[in-house]
């Protein structure tokens, strides 16, 4: 299908998107006309919802799963890590197999744990290996501020000056989305510096999806 920027059009591939089932299963929080959100009584419209990069829509399934994590709680007490249902214990365990799925990968490669944060730094404790020669990070300009937290955590901890040993990849000038030759022209230019190179799948904000193989 050829892209066109109208409404009919977008409207189109909405219409063929074989997701679109999913969109009856959340809540959408509802404003009014004018936006003002003090006027209760005039709200009535479904928002326009697009913050996928902090708090999504919440699913329909939500409150009763919580409910009966707090039954499980109020029956087992601290025992709940190890009776239950689904002990707490090995919550990761049961996670596994749609996890896998999900990213595309084997079950025994995946695992469900912790925060963004502490798994970035856990992942780099093992592969962020930085020498007086090659220390370099390089990354995207404009990262989720945790992710640039982490990176410059570990430059720190190595003894590094994060403005030296962080490079960023911005877009160009105009354009809001990173070129893929861009990323890999300073990869080449830095060379033997570079000591680890840190990208999201897919940026938080842009949505872009970045052709990590390549």
């Amino acid at each position: 299908m050829h892209y066109e920027n109208t409404l009919a059009f977008a409207r189109a591939l909405d219409a063929k998107d074989p997701l679109k089932h999913f969109r009856e299963q959340f809540i959408f929080p509802k404003y009014s006309n004018t936006d003002s959100l003090t006027s209760i009584e005039n709200i009535s419209n479904d928002v326009r919802y697009f913050c996928g990069n902090s708090l999504g829509l919440q699913p329909k399934t939500v409150r009763q799963a919580l409910l009966h994590e707090l039954d499980q709680w109020a029956e087992h007490g601290v025992e709940g890590h190890f009776r239950g249902e689904l002990p707490w214990m090995h919550y990761h365990k049961f996670l596994t197999a749609q996890s896998a799925r999900l990213v595309g990968a084997l079950p025994h490669e995946v695992v469900v744990m912790n925060t963004l944060t502490v798994n970035l730094h856990l992942m780099m404790a093992s592969f962020y290996r930085p020498t007086p020669t090659r220390y370099k990070i390089v990354m995207e300009a404009g990262a989720f501020p945790s992710d640039q937290y982490a990176m410059e955590t570990q430059v720190k901890w190595h003894g590094y000056d994060p403005e030296k040993a962080i490079v960023e990849v911005a877009p160009r000038t105009g354009e809001d989305t990173l070129r893929i030759e861009d990323i890999v022209e300073i990869i080449e230019n830095e060379g033997d510096t570079v000591a680890l190179v840190m990208f999201g799948g897919v940026n938080y904000y842009t949505g872009q999806f970045y052709d990590l193989e390549k």
